[in-house]
């Protein structure tokens, strides 16, 4: 005699997972247009930094926001690079430090 289980039905209201399409992958999303940031706010004060010919050193940034400095470089490579698709460049200077600003595209 061979052990075998009774099959189920699936409860009311309830698929049955066997049954279940597979899931397909999202599609990608496209960069949202993002609005311009709003005076005052530490994203306009890094963008009006960086804009300066000469741009802006980790220090500078750090001063202007309250942040460390991890927090600035995140802030630099995720939200401008990446979300707002901005071109930043990061230049060492002789006295070793580095300096970042936005080039227009």
């Amino acid at each position: 005699m061979a052990d075998t289980k009774p099959s189920r039905a699936p409860k009311r209201g309830q698929a049955d997972r066997s049954a279940s399409p597979t899931k397909k992958a999202k599609p990608a999303v496209p960069a949202k247009s993002s609005a311009p940031p709003g005076r005052g706010t530490k994203t306009a004060k890094i963008l009006a930094l960086l804009k300066r010919p000469g741009g802006a050193s980790l220090q500078q940034l750090r001063k202007a926001t309250d942040w460390q400095a991890h927090s600035v470089r995140g802030f630099l490579s995720g939200t401008l690079k990446k979300k707002m698709g901005l071109r930043v460049t990061s230049t060492k200077l002789q006295d070793g430090e580095r300096t970042y600003r936005i080039i227009s595209k």
